[in-house]
C-alpha cells in the first residue's frame, strides 16, 4: 500500500481526515514532500507526500464485489468501496475468497430466502454477488469433492452479527445436507433451537452490544459419506466466569439472572427472589433493565427452548434453583469474628440468604457456613482448621458462585450436545467458529487477555492462509513470484504463552500465597523491560500494554491473580458433593482419590491455553474460509457508515492486513481487455491490426519501460505504484490530446467571430441604403393614403344611417316572434315533465321487484354451489394425499438408481485402472527377466572362456602356480546367477 511518487498538480487523492479518516480531494500544489490538497468538504489540507494515496476516479458507481479487483489496493480504496455498497444494501464484498459482512442492523429478506439459497447451490465462486450462501456452498463443495474437512470461521467485535452470520451459515448448509432428525426435527434445527438457551445463560449487555457473547463456540456440523447431515456437536471456549461476581456500569450480568427475577410470582416466591436490584451481583451496575427486552416474556421463552432441546421439567427447575442460589450467596457478607482473622455472619439479612442457598442448593446450612468462613489445611501429622477474615471470606463466596455457575453451564452445554446428538461414524464435517472479537476498553482485565491472546492466535492463522491463497494465486496464472514477507505475529504469542511468557508468570505467581498483583506486575516489568511488544506505563504500577497485531491495549492487573486461578476449593466440592439434590451433586461429583489428593495447580490461563491449542489444531487439519463482520457504528442504526470505526475494525479483522499482504507481492491486477481498455491511448499504433489482447498488453507495458510486473494467462499483474504511474502518463497523453483539441476549438471560434463581424458589417451598409429609400416611399404613401381616406368616410357616413333604420325594424320583429316561441314552449315543457314522471315511477316499481327476485335466487345458487364445492374439495384432498406418497416414493427410487449407476461406472473405472496396471507390471518384468538372462548367458561364455584359459594356463605353468580358488569363486557366482533366473523364471 505504498504511495506512489509520481502524484502530480490536479490528482484526485485521499489524505487523513480525524473526523471521516480519510476525505477525497485534489492536488493543488506539491513543495518538496509537502503536498497541498483542496479537500471536497471545501478545506485546504497540507499533508506528507507518503500520506497521500491516489483516488480511482474510473471506480464503479456502485463498487466493486471483490476488491481485489481495485485499481488502487490500499486503506481509504477500501473504505470507500465498502461505504458505496453499504449506501446501496449491499453488505457482503469480497476480498479475494474472504467476505466482509457489514451489519445493515435491518430485516433483509430478501437476501436469505429459499429461492436465494437456489441460486447459489453450486454456483461457481465469484459468479454470482457475494453472500454467506457462496462461502457456505465453496465448503461444502470442497468436502464433497475433495474429502476435506472444512471450516469458515466468523469473527468480529460485539455486536457486527457473527452469530446472525452463523444462523444463515448453518440455514444454508442444513438446505445442501439436511435431512430429519430425532422427533422430525433436524439437526441444524436443533442447533438453532439450543441458541437462546446458550444465550440465556452465556450472553450478556457489554459497552458495545446488548446480547454479548461471553464465550467462544465452535459447531462441529457432521456428514456422513453421501454429505447428509448425521450430527453436530458444539464446543464451547473460556466463559467469563469472572462477570458473575464482579460487573460495571453500563454493563449488565448474564441474562439468566435477570430473566428469573422477572419470573412469573409463583416461580419468584418458590426461589424467595425480589427485584434485581436487591441482589449484589446485580446490583453493582445501575443497568438493569435493557432496550427491547422483555425479562419475563424471555423466561418463558427461554423454558420453551429447554423444553425444545431435551431439558426437561424436573432438570430445569434445578437449574433455576441453582440459578437463585447464585444470587443469593451473592447477598452473604461478613463481620470480623471475636478472634483474630476470623469471621461470622455479619447480619439477619446475609442469614436469610445463606439459609435460603442452602435449601435452594439442598445442602445442610452449618457446612455451608463452615465452607465459607473456614479452611482445612491437611498435613502429615493432622488436619488443621483455621478461620479466614472478612475479606477472605467475600472472596471464598465469589469463588463458590463462579464455580457453581461455570459447572452449571459446562452441564448444559454437555446436555444439548447429547440432544442434538453425535455422529462417531461421521466421515466429514464443516466447523462453524463464532468467536469473540479483539477487544480494547479503558479497563481492561484478564479476560481481554485471552480473548485477544484467541485473536492473536487466529490473526496467525488467517495470515498463513492469505499468504498461500497468494501464492495459489500465481501459480495458477503461471507467473514467476518470489517470496511474499508477512507480519507474523509469533513474537506477541510468544509473549503470552511461551515458557517464561505471560500466562506462565501468572501460573507462578497463583502458586505463591503472598503473590499480590503489585508483585505480579513488578515481576512481569523485569522479565520483559526489553520486549518490543511489552510496555510499561509511566504513570502506573501494576498496569501493563501489550502491542499487538491490532493495536495497543493496556491491561489492569489488580485482578488477575483472583481470575486465573481454576482449583475447587475442598470444603466446596464435599459439601455440593453431599447435597440430597441429585442434579447439584452431579454437577460435583466424586473425584478421585488421586487427584483429591494431589496439590498440583491448575489455572484459567493453562486451561484455555490447551483449549485453545486444540482449536488450532482442529483449524489447521480443516480447510479454513473467512467470514469478517463489521459493525458500521456503535449506534446499532441502519443507514449509519462511521469511517474511524470501520477503519479499527478491518485493522482488527485482519483485513487490512491481507491487502498488504497482497500488496507486497502484485496488488494490481487487470484481465488483458480491461487493461487494454483503459490504456490502450498509450499506444494506439500498437493495436492496429492486432486482435490477441495479451501481445497488445505486452507492448504497451514494453513501450511504457516499466519493470517487475508479470502477464499470466489471463491478466496483468503489476506491482505497488506501477497503476498510479500509467495513469500518471495515461493523464498526461490525455492532457496532450485535450491541449490540441482546445487549440483547434480557439482557431474555430475565432474565425467564427471574424466571419460573424464581417457579415454584420454588409447587413449594417444594407440597412442604411434601404432607410434613405424608405422614407421617400413614406411620402408618396402618405399622399396616396389622404385621397382614401377622404372617399372611405364620407362612404361611412352614407351606411351608417342606413344600418340604423335597419336594426330598428329587426329588433321589433324579434320581440313579437319570440313572445309567440316562448308560450309554445311552456306548454311542451309542461307535458314531457308529465310523462317522464309517469315512466320514473313505473321503473323504481319493476326494478325493485326484479331485484328481490335476483337476491333470493343468488341467495340458493350460493348455497348449493357451496354444498358441490365442499365435495370436490374431499374428494381433491383424497388425492392430493395419494399423488404425495406416490412422488415421494418415485424421488427416492430416483435418488437410489442415480447412487447405484454411479457407483457401477466408479467400480468399472477401477477395474480398467487395475487391470492396465497390472498389464504394465507383467511387462516390466519380463524385460527384467529378458536383461537377466543375457547376464547369465554372458556370465556362462565368460566362465567357458576362463576354463579354457585356465586349462591352458595349467598345462603350460609350473604346478606352483595357484590360481584355482579364483575359478571356482567364478563357477560359483555362475550357478548363483543361473539359479537366481531360474526362480524369477517360476
Amino acid at each position: 500500500m505504498g504511495t506512489p511518487a509520481n502524484i502530480i498538480v490536479g490528482s484526485h487523492v485521499w489524505v487523513e481526515d480525524p473526523t471521516l479518516a480519510w476525505i477525497d480531494g485534489e492536488v493543488l500544489s506539491i513543495k518538496n514532500n509537502e503536498v497541498h490538497v483542496q479537500t471536497s468538504n471545501g478545506k485546504k489540507v497540507t499533508t506528507d507526500r507518503s500520506k497521500v494515496f491516489p483516488k480511482d476516479m474510473e471506480a464503479p458507481p456502485g463498487g466493486v464485489d471483490d476488491m481485489t479487483r481495485l485499481s488502487y489496493l490500499h486503506e481509504p480504496g477500501v473504505l470507500q468501496n465498502l461505504a458505496t455498497r453499504y449506501e446501496l444494501n449491499e453488505i457482503y464484498t469480497y476480498t479475494g475468497s474472504i467476505l466482509i459482512a457489514v451489519n445493515p442492523f435491518q430485516r433483509l429478506p430478501h437476501l436469505y430466502d429459499t429461492h436465494m439459497m437456489e441460486q447459489y447451490k453450486g454456483a461457481d465462486f465469484g459468479e454470482l454477488s457475494p453472500h454467506v450462501f457462496a462461502i457456505a456452498d465453496v465448503a461444502y463443495r470442497e468436502m464433497i469433492n475433495e474429502g476435506k474437512n472444512n471450516s469458515i470461521l466468523v469473527s468480529g467485535e460485539s455486536g457486527a452479527g457473527k452469530t446472525e452470520t452463523t444462523k444463515m451459515l448453518m440455514r444454508y448448509l442444513a438446505h445442501l445436507g439436511g435431512r430429519s432428525g430425532v422427533e422430525g426435527r433436524t439437526v441444524e434445527q436443533q442447533v438453532l433451537e439450543s441458541n437462546p438457551v446458550l444465550e440465556a445463560f452465556g450472553n450478556a449487555k457489554t459497552v458495545r452490544n446488548n446480547n454479548s457473547s461471553r464465550f467462544g463456540k465452535f459447531v462441529e456440523i457432521q456428514f456422513d459419506k453421501t454429505g447428509r447431515i448425521s450430527g453436530a456437536a458444539i464446543r464451547t471456549y473460556l466463559l467469563e466466569r469472572s462477570r458473575v461476581c464482579q460487573i460495571n456500569t453500563p454493563e449488565r450480568n448474564y441474562h439468566c439472572f435477570y430473566f428469573l427475577c422477572a419470573a412469573p410470582h409463583e416461580d419468584t416466591q418458590r426461589y424467595k427472589l425480589a427485584d434485581a436490584r436487591s441482589f449484589h451481583y446485580l446490583n453493582q451496575s445501575s443497568c438493569i433493565e435493557v432496550e427491547g427486552i422483555n425479562d419475563a416474556e424471555e423466561y418463558l421463552a427461554t423454558r420453551r427452548a429447554m423444553d425444545i432441546v431435551g431439558i426437561n421439567e424436573e432438570e430445569q427447575e434445578a437449574i433455576f434453583r441453582v440459578v437463585a442460589a447464585v444470587l443469593h450467596i451473592g447477598n452473604i457478607n461478613f463481620a470480623k469474628g471475636k478472634e483474630v482473622d476470623s469471621s461470622v455472619i455479619q447480619d439477619d439479612n446475609s442469614r436469610f440468604h445463606l439459609n435460603t442457598a442452602s435449601e435452594l442448593l439442598e445442602c445442610d446450612c452449618n457446612n455451608l457456613e463452615k465452607a465459607l468462613i473456614t479452611r482445612e489445611i491437611v498435613t502429615p501429622e493432622e488436619i488443621i482448621t483455621r478461620t479466614l477474615d472478612p475479606e477472605s471470606a467475600l472472596a471464598s463466596r465469589d469463588a463458590l458462585a463462579k464455580t457453581i455457575y461455570s459447572r452449571l453451564f459446562d452441564w448444559i452445554v454437555e446436555k444439548i450436545n447429547v440432544s442434538i446428538g453425535q455422529d462417531p461414524n461421521s466421515k466429514q464435517l464443516i466447523g462453524v467458529l463464532d468467536i469473540y472479537g479483539f477487544e480494547s476498553f479503558k479497563i481492561n482485565s484478564f479476560e481481554q487477555l485471552c480473548i485477544n491472546y484467541t485473536n492473536e492466535k487466529l490473526q496467525q492463522h488467517f495470515n498463513q492462509h492469505v499468504f498461500k491463497m497468494e501464492q495459489e494465486e500465481y501459480t495458477r496464472e503461471e507467473i514467476n513470484w518470489s517470496y511474499i514477507e508477512f507480519v507474523d505475529n509469533q513474537d506477541v504469542l510468544d509473549l503470552i504463552e511461551k515458557k517464561g511468557g505471560l500466562i506462565a508468570l501468572l501460573d507462578e505467581a497463583c502458586m505463591f500465597p503472598r503473590s499480590t498483583h503489585e508483585t505480579f506486575a513488578q515481576k512481569l516489568y523485569t522479565t520483559f523491560k526489553n520486549n518490543k511488544r511489552f510496555v510499561k506505563p509511566k504513570l502506573s504500577r501494576t498496569d501493563f500494554t501489550v502491542v499487538h497485531y491490532a493495536g495497543d491495549v493496556t491491561y489492569q492487573a489488580d485482578h488477575f491473580l483472583d481470575k486465573n486461578k481454576d482449583y475447587v476449593v475442598a470444603e466446596h466440592q464435599d459439601l455440593l458433593n453431599a447435597s440430597s439434590c441429585p442434579f447439584v451433586a452431579s454437577l460435583f461429583p466424586t473425584l478421585p482419590e488421586e487427584s483429591s489428593k494431589s496439590s498440583k495447580f491448575s489455572s484459567i490461563g493453562s486451561r484455555f491455553k490447551l483449549q485453545l491449542q486444540s482449536l488450532m489444531e482442529t483449524l489447521s487439519s480443516t480447510e479454513p474460509h473467512y467470514i469478517r463482520c463489521v459493525k458500521p457504528n456503535n449506534l446499532l442504526k441502519p443507514a449509519i457508515f462511521e469511517n474511524t470505526n470501520v477503519i479499527q475494525q478491518l485493522r482488527c479483522g485482519g483485513v487490512l492486513e491481507a491487502i498488504r499482504i497482497s500488496c507486497a507481492g502484485y496488488p494490481t491486477r487487470k484481465t488483458f481487455y480491461e487493461f487494454v481498455n483503459r490504456f490502450g491511448v498509450l499506444g494506439p499504433e500498437l493495436l492496429e491490426g492486432s486482435n490477441d489482447d495479451k501481445i497488445a498488453c505486452q507492448k504497451i507495458l514494453e513501450k511504457m519501460k516499466l519493470e517487475n510486473y508479470q502477464i499470466g494467462k489471463t491478466k496483468v499483474f503489476l506491482r505497488a505504484g506501477q497503476m498510479a504511474d500509467l495513469d500518471a502518463r495515461r493523464a498526461e497523453v490525455l492532457g496532450k490530446a485535450a491541449r490540441i483539441i482546445q487549440r483547434l476549438m480557439r482557431t474555430y471560434i475565432a474565425r467564427k467571430q471574424f466571419v460573424l463581424v464581417r457579415r454584420s458589417t454588409t447587413h449594417l451598409q444594407s440597412f442604411v441604403r434601404g432607410t434613405l429609400v424608405r422614407n421617400l416611399y413614406e411620402c408618396m404613401r402618405r399622399e396616396a393614403a389622404a385621397v382614401k381616406i377622404q372617399k372611405n368616410v364620407r362612404r361611412h357616413k352614407a351606411r351608417e344611417s342606413y344600418l340604423l333604420l335597419q336594426a330598428a325594424t329587426v329588433t321589433l320583429q324579434t320581440g313579437l316572434r319570440a313572445m309567440s316561441a316562448r308560450k309554445e314552449f311552456r306548454f311542451r315543457k309542461e307535458t314531457k315533465a308529465a310523462v317522464h314522471i309517469q315512466a320514473r315511477w313505473r321503473c323504481h316499481r319493476d326494478y325493485s321487484h326484479y331485484k328481490n327476485m335476483q337476491r333470493a335466487v343468488l341467495t340458493y345458487q350460493c348455497a348449493w354451489r357451496q354444498r358441490l364445492a365442499r365435495r370436490e374439495l374431499r374428494n381433491l384432498k383424497m388425492a392430493a394425499r395419494e399423488t404425495g406418497a406416490l412422488k415421494e416414493a418415485k424421488d427416492k427410487l430416483e435418488k437410489r438408481v442415480e447412487e447405484l449407476t454411479w457407483r457401477l461406472g466408479l467400480e468399472k473405472r477401477l477395474r480398467t485402472d487395475l487391470e492396465e496396471a497390472k498389464a504394465q507390471e507383467i511387462a516390466k518384468l519380463q524385460e527384467t527377466l529378458h536383461d537377466l538372462q543375457l547376464q547369465v548367458e554372458e556370465a556362462k561364455t565368460m566362465a567357458t572362456k576362463e576354463r579354457e584359459a585356465a586349462r591352458k594356463a595349467i598345462e603350460e605353468a609350473p604346478p606352483v602356480i595357484k590360481e584355482t580358488p579364483v575359478l571356482v569363486e567364478d563357477t560359483e557366482k555362475v550357478n548363483s546367477l543361473t539359479a537366481e533366473v531360474d526362480q524369477l523364471k517360476v
